[in-house]
């Protein structure tokens, strides 16, 4: 049998609280302790949080005594990165595996890569980002399938989300309900989001003997023509029901890899409708042979799953082990290749 890895899952949000289910459920982990930053959880059974029976866990909002702890791993998932804190529990003798990177030493992250490095030779762990996109969908998956083709000419990975079937959180932190000429001017994303995503990027395009020369973006929105109702609110005709960005790596003087992200607050009551096909994943690569592979939003019973909360939990809880057993210091997709999967196969 493999061994135990004792973990540690810090926030219990949309993705914390998906890995936190599964460190429960999966034999291969000893759930060591949970740390809240919502004060009503403190003193709450982790059972409890995860909506499964009790485990004898009692979630903390002590941030002491969770650096004092022994495990073997922490799952760094609160809603900010915080680089400080990574490398203080890196420093404590603790792995640890965040969803929020950094994921790849790039020149614009180059002093939080050299700040976790240091921290690991002193504490002789690892660190790893692992998130989804950027993470898995962004690099992985598209070097995987690089791998069989004898020529690559140009990347375009796809996001679609419809944020009216995936309920989320961030409609309004997003943009979405602002005027479209206000949003243009003046976008809700961060000028820095892609820069996160271009790691992934330049994960991809370096493993390809090549390098980034510019990267570039461009959003354009899509007006609702009518009222859409959603969970938090309303989403008022006139006002942004879309959002496409496209944010592009640039080699050798030409567009190379491009992210497209396509959300939305429903398919249907907005003007332009873009043909961004269903909600999930797709990367489409020119090249000899050409790829185009799509990993659709799955479903439920009751037709809705918060499936980005799970994927992202997943990329970083199933690395674990990996990760326990790399030498020190930072690690990525590229450095861990294929994973082996212990405990996702059960009765």
């Amino acid at each position: 049998m493999p061994r135990k890895y004792r973990v540690i899952q810090w926030a219990t949000g949309n993705v914390g609280a998906a890995a936190l289910r599964h460190f429960i459920e999966n034999p291969t982990f000893q759930l060591a302790a949970v740390l809240v930053t919502n004060p009503e959880k403190a003193g709450k059974d982790a059972g409890e949080i995860a909506r499964l029976a009790p485990t004898g866990v009692i979630a903390t909002a002590d941030v002491e005594s969770i650096v004092a702890m022994q495990a073997d791993c922490v799952h760094f998932a609160p809603a900010v990165q915080d680089i400080a804190m990574v490398c203080r529990l890196l420093r404590s003798g603790k792995n640890v595996v965040s969803p929020l990177g950094p994921f790849y030493p790039t020149e614009r992250f180059r002093a939080d890569c050299e700040a976790i490095e240091a921290a690991c030779r002193d504490g002789g762990t690892t660190f790893h980002g692992s998130g989804m996109h950027p993470g898995f969908m962004g690099d992985i998956l598209p070097l995987t399938l690089i791998r069989i083709m004898d020529r690559v000419d140009r990347i375009h990975v796809l996001e679609v989300v419809d944020h009216l079937a995936n309920p989320s959180h961030y409609i309004e932190f997003m943009g979405f309900g602002r005027e479209c000429a206000a949003l243009l001017a003046k976008p809700s994303r961060s000028p820095e989001a892609a820069h996160f995503f271009a790691e992934s990027m330049a994960m991809v395009v370096e493993a390809l003997g090549k390098k980034i020369g510019n990267l570039t973006t461009k959003l354009e929105v899509a007006a609702a023509t009518r009222d859409i109702v959603h969970p938090r609110g309303v989403v008022k005709a006139g006002t942004v029901a879309g959002q496409h960005y496209e944010w592009t790596a640039w080699v050798d003087g030409a567009p190379f890899m491009t992210y497209h992200f396509y959300w939305t607050v429903g398919k249907q009551d907005m003007e332009p409708r873009w043909d961004s096909g269903e909600a999930g994943y797709r990367i489409i690569i020119e090249g000899n042979p050409s790829m185009d592979v799509t990993i659709r939003r799955p479903t439920a019973v009751d037709g809705n799953v918060r499936y980005i909360s799970l994927w992202t939990a997943m990329a970083g809880v199933n690395a674990i082990p990996s990760v326990c057993e790399s030498g020190p210091g930072m690690v990525t997709h590229r450095d861990l290749g294929l994973l082996d999967l212990h405990g996702l196969v059960r009765s």
